[in-house]
């Protein structure tokens, strides 16, 4: 196994021209004005945000942000998967995983590496540190595109290696929201070393489905719910390559196609996506996506896991076994189930119910964010 190799963030010049040139060009058309958000990304608002990204945008100020982490790249299962490497404070700090999923990056996790890592530095407890993984997934922004598309099974596979054999931690805990949560749970499903595991989404289904009168309510509604959000996921998880064509040519259209998630899916004041993030934040995640050229692999997922089987955990009924902690944003875009469903997938040893915050969790709540994970970590024994 090929040792880690340093890695550095560094976009050429040239990228960036041609990014803001094909931004700047850009040949806006006409919708009917609904008032919102109702059609899809708004239109004033994304040409109030490409104005912003050729005119005051600054790339290398956000670059000079992500480089301020430990970055590696390594060959993992024929792999070239870039990953931070934050180790924590402290003498026995705690292994941990944490994964994004789409439309995102390793950059949610930002404003969380730092004081997961070393509390210390920001008034917590040194016993508390975590030695912080957080990998781009196979196909996402600077890590290779795997041969074909994988699923978060397969991905799962891929990390448990990247944190077993090439890093050498005997167990870990592994953390996870959107794809990230799917990832998790195959983790703690499938791999000893992952020892427990935190989701802030519920991506796995029972195989015998909802039982109860509350479980089944739960259900009717989260399918109605889902009619207006099934297009992406539909496309991309059968003619992803289609999708591609538009999208490799196009700033603007990736930018359109993930902002409309990030406002829909993100815990905002009405339908103004700024009252979550700012410009920049929005901007750094689709520059991730674009100047890595890496729109099409990243959408493989879906694919992917359509071909491992989709939802379901275990066509058996089994669960994860291993310590499992629940942390439940109400804006969620998939809403949670019952504890009681949970429970029939999972071990659930800690349940949260958080007061804000939506699909983002670790970008949109950073301080909820740490300090549920550092209250399930509490619980559990030396691992």
């Amino acid at each position: 196994m090929n040792a880690p190799q340093p890695f550095t963030v560094a976009v050429p010049d040239a990228t960036i021209e041609s990014v803001h040139k094909r931004v700047a060009s850009y040949p806006w058309h006409e919708m009917p004005d609904d008032g919102g958000w109702g059609y899809g990304t708004n239109l004033d608002y994304m040409q109030e945000l490409a104005d912003y990204w050729v005119n005051d945008f600054d790339w290398r100020k956000q670059e000079a942000a992500i480089n301020r982490f430990r970055h590696f790249k390594a060959p993992v299962n024929d792999i070239d998967l870039h990953f931070i490497h934050e180790v924590g404070s402290g003498e026995n700090p705690r292994p941990l995983l944490i994964s994004h999923g789409w439309p995102g990056s390793v950059v949610e996790f930002r404003e969380v590496i730092e004081p997961l890592a070393h509390p210390e530095r920001f008034g917590g407890n040194i016993e508390d540190a975590f030695t912080v993984v957080a990998p781009s997934l196979p196909g996402f922004g600077f890590s290779g595109r795997p041969p074909r598309p994988f699923g978060p099974r397969k991905m799962a596979d891929v990390f448990n290696t990247l944190m077993t054999d090439v890093l050498g931690y005997r167990s870990y805990i592994a953390q996870g929201g959107d794809w990230g949560g799917a990832i998790s749970s195959w983790l703690g499903y499938e791999h000893m070393a992952c020892r427990a595991i935190h989701i802030n989404i519920l991506t796995m289904r029972h195989a015998q489905g909802p039982q109860t009168d509350e479980e089944k309510a739960w259900a009717e509604k989260f399918d109605l719910d889902q009619q207006t959000e099934e297009g992406y996921r539909t496309q991309q998880a059968t003619k992803p390559q289609t999708l591609s064509y538009a999208m490799n040519d196009s700033p603007v259209g990736v930018a359109a196609w993930i902002l409309e998630k990030f406002n829909s899916w993100s815990d905002t004041v009405g339908d103004d996506v700024e009252s979550a993030y700012t410009k920049d934040e929005l901007l750094t995640n689709i520059m991730i996506y674009v100047v890595t050229r890496t729109f099409n692999t990243a959408s493989w997922i879906y694919y992917g896991r359509r071909e491992e089987g989709g939802r379901v955990l275990s066509p058996e009924g089994r669960r994860v076994e291993v310590p499992t902690a629940c942390a439940l944003y109400p804006e969620e875009m998939l809403a949670w189930a019952p504890r009681s469903y949970v429970e029939r997938i999972y071990n659930v040893q800690h349940w949260t119910e958080m007061p804000r915050g939506g699909h983002f969790a670790a970008m949109e709540e950073p301080q909820l964010f740490i300090d549920d994970l550092r209250s399930f970590a509490r619980q559990l024994q030396a691992i």
